[in-house]
């Protein structure tokens, strides 16, 4: 793999990870409509790693007040604590996608790299997603969920595992769904996204060094690092659009993205022929 290709997949993985478009469809689409080489799953697995250490680096802050407050509690949960009641409510959420994952995981992931299910997954998420936004109720914040919603929006991850959904597009739904404000949403899809990925980016860097390949996992180690720049970026864009602005011009990007892609697919108009023009 060349350092341009690496670079450019940074650079499309910091943008989108954050924001409710998809990065792991971008990263398939990225090599079906550009002369490189598809880059493989574990690739994308460390662009995404890259992602996660920028989220650690943003929120440092938050994470301390949760060592902080889980020391004090003797990992007890007392909810009082708002370290303490965050960590357990990142707990929950996050068990649904690991066993979702597995399960994904045995029954294999090919079949999940094709552009009619991006380009549908793409579509009507991000419909749903203004459907939610425009209508939910903006009231709640992180201090104010209960297990039960931090489940809901586990429930809501496991979608993710389909490429062209959005882990933080559909969290950040389910979140507004569940009446949370958008910062407050976008922060806690954020959180969640730390133990996921690492879980996954872990299985996938013990691969890599199970079979010996070190110019992938030289590759892996350098997409680690050019997403982490890229998405430490992306996430102070975010996080600053949101305290005047909505997610309706994402979902104005998904929706063409999403139709452009499934007239591809089906074979009504040829993308290449968008591109060259």
């Amino acid at each position: 793999m060349t350092e341009i290709q690496l670079m450019l997949l940074s650079l499309l993985q910091g943008i989108t990870e954050f924001l409710p478009v998809s990065s792991s469809g971008h990263l398939i689409l990225f090599s079906k409509f550009t002369a490189f080489p598809d880059q493989g799953a574990a690739i994308d697995v460390a662009l995404h790693i890259g992602s996660v250490l920028a989220v650690i680096l943003y929120f440092a802050p938050t994470l301390k007040q949760i060592i902080i407050d889980l020391w004090k509690t003797r990992l007890y949960p007392r909810f009082k604590y708002a370290g303490n009641q965050l960590f357990y409510l990142l707990v929950v959420a996050t068990l649904p996608a690991l066993v979702a994952g597995a399960l994904l995981k045995y029954f294999g992931t090919d079949w999940l790299r094709n552009t009619k299910l991006i380009g549908w997954n793409i579509l009507c998420y991000g419909v749903l997603l203004w459907v939610v936004d425009t209508w939910a109720v903006t009231i709640r914040q992180i201090r104010q969920l209960e297990l039960k919603d931090a489940f809901l929006i586990g429930l809501a991850q496991c979608l993710a595992l389909l490429p062209g959904t959005s882990r933080s597009g559909v969290t950040i739904t389910m979140a507004r769904f569940l009446g949370m404000e958008r910062r407050e949403a976008a922060k806690f899809s954020m959180l969640l996204s730390i133990p996921t990925i690492l879980a996954a980016g872990a299985l996938a860097m013990y691969e890599l060094w199970q079979n010996g390949d070190m110019g992938q996992i030289s590759d892996a180690l350098h997409g680690v690092g050019y997403s982490f720049v890229f998405s430490l970026s992306a996430i102070f864009i975010m996080m600053q659009w949101l305290k005047k602005w909505s997610f309706w011009p994402f979902v104005v990007y998904r929706v063409a993205l999403g139709t452009i892609l499934l007239l591809d697919a089906y074979g009504i108009y040829d993308i290449e022929v968008l591109i060259n023009t």
